[in-house]
């Protein structure tokens, strides 16, 4: 992708809080690029304010958060909230991995992660196409609402 090629929108993306486990996003992003989307990895250890500022500096349409070391329910709370103090009421906040300790049924988290304002929470083994797909719909109805 040049410069000059449209893209399907661009996704700021990143390990969240202590974690350090790196290879999932690094995958993800490569086939999100394959897809047609501009990524911004911040890569590991990045906090909600590094996202925060990622995203305003990239006008991004969403944020994708990784944790693989089950700590995503202690380090995810409250990230929407600083995306409405920064403006960016609109923007499309993705999180996926191993975000809760141990194995639980996934709809009560899902509905947990809903609840901290999370559009969408993914469960390990969701592949990178799964991602794609829902990132293109969301964005497309998030670009048709806006227009007036």
């Amino acid at each position: 992708m040049t410069p000059d090629t449209p893209t399907k929108g661009t996704l700021v993306l990143g390990v969240i809080g202590a974690d350090i486990h790196n290879i999932g996003i690094t995958i993800l992003a490569s086939a999100l690029r394959s897809g047609g989307f501009h990524v911004v990895n911040l890569g590991i250890l990045v906090s909600q304010e590094d996202f925060v500022k990622a995203a305003i500096e990239t006008a991004a349409d969403a944020i994708l958060v990784s944790s693989l070391c089950g700590h995503g329910e202690l380090d995810c709370p409250g990230l929407r909230e600083k995306c409405v103090e920064a403006g960016l009421e609109g923007i499309l906040l993705y999180a996926g991995g191993n975000v809760v300790v141990g194995k639980q049924e996934w709809e009560p988290v899902r509905r947990r992660f809903a609840a901290m304002g999370y559009d969408r929470t993914y469960p390990p083994g969701t592949t990178p196409h799964e991602v794609i797909d829902a990132l293109t719909a969301d964005i497309a109805a998030r670009k048709q609402e806006a227009r007036p």
